[in-house]
């Protein structure tokens, strides 16, 4: 079987209409200049040297390179490698919160290492311990997205972590029940395989139905555990911070956000979860060791060989196509033109 990696990257093959688009509208564009010259059938013997097929191949040429780029950067993996895996495990499903308070400082120190990385730092340890389990990924802000699928690819969900932004949701706030909702209806139907939803945030600006939804999760076997990041005394939020820029309000006062721990504890103990300090040090083995008490299940996971990878041929089919597309120039080829492929019969 023939499988993709990020299948979601052939997108980029709509780049093929459009460049041939673009070059068909620059070829109609060079008819128009020359014709504001003469008769191009004229002009053209005053041009010897301009080939009529040249751009047309170098078009082919790059298209083809292009297509083996996208093919190979969609990481194509032939089946007959895939080997599958089964081990016990749960799943758990992560709510991170990308509210734009989340750039303030973790710490009392306004200088300090910023909620979202430290955020990231606890994930990303956190992922390392979870290797036999499943996750999956929220982000929230005023709204809430599914940034990754439940699932046993960690080199992905790494991937999506490094990547989030508190540009992600466009709508601010802390929508922590509709991340909890959203994250709620992610898992499999798997009865047997215990089930954690963590939410990872400062509690800033909550909204909405946060302890309703933590209780509905805890009713269908869910456990919601909470890591607070940030400081209780408040931090301002860096607009930028090499220049010492903080938001301020519509006077002209500098905005400080803190930690609401009160609001954490009650999502958690809705939850039947724990609530945890992501500035101690011991933050991540409270959370494994919570974790640690779900109930298993026997999990499957499908791996693939490095030898599953088929990128690097297209990877080098790119490369020979953008080669010889380099060389070709879009002027006749003066010993061709001695050449005379059509001989007249007697």
């Amino acid at each position: 079987m023939f499988s993709f990696a990020y299948p979601e990257l052939l997108y980029l093959l709509l780049l093929v209409p459009v460049m041939t688009g673009l070059f068909l509208l620059a070829r109609m564009a060079r008819k128009q200049k020359l014709e504001k010259y003469g008769h191009i059938p004229t002009l053209t013997p005053l041009m010897p040297d301009a080939s009529r097929y040249k751009p047309w191949i170098r078009l082919i040429l790059q298209l083809i390179a292009l297509i083996a780029l996208v093919i190979a950067i969609a990481r194509p993996r032939f089946g007959e490698k895939e080997e599958t895996e089964r081990s016990e495990g749960i799943e758990v499903m992560i709510a991170m919160d990308v509210s734009r308070s989340m750039l303030a400082s973790s710490s009392d120190d306004p200088s300090g290492i910023s909620r979202l990385e430290r955020a990231k730092y606890i994930l990303s340890r956190l992922i390392d311990k979870l290797d036999k389990d499943k996750v999956g990924l929220v982000v929230f802000a005023g709204e809430a997205y599914t940034q990754l699928p439940i699932t046993t690819d960690f080199v992905s969900a790494k991937m999506y972590l490094n990547d989030i932004t508190t540009d992600m949701v466009p709508s601010q706030g802390t929508a922590i029940g509709t991340a909890i909702g959203m994250a709620l209806n992610a898992f499999t139907p798997d009865p047997d395989a215990g089930k954690a939803i963590i939410v990872i945030t400062d509690g800033e600006n909550h909204e909405g139905n946060a302890v309703e939804m933590a209780q509905q999760a805890k009713s269908r076997g869910v456990q919601v555990d909470v890591i607070g990041i940030g400081s209780t005394k408040g931090a301002p939020i860096p607009l930028n911070a090499s220049r010492g820029e903080f938001l301020k309000d519509y006077n002209g006062q500098t905005v400080t956000t803190a930690l609401n721990e009160n609001m954490a504890r009650e999502i958690a103990s809705a939850g039947d979860g724990v609530y945890i300090s992501g500035a101690s040090s011991s933050a991540l083995n409270e959370l494994t060791s919570q974790l640690d008490n779900l109930q298993k299940a026997e999990l499957t996971h499908v791996t693939y060989k490095a030898s599953a990878e088929q990128f690097p041929i297209f990877g080098w089919i790119a490369l020979v196509f953008l080669v010889i597309d380099i060389f070709i120039l879009d002027r006749k080829i003066s010993w061709l033109k001695r050449v005379n492929f059509f001989t007249k019969e007697n």
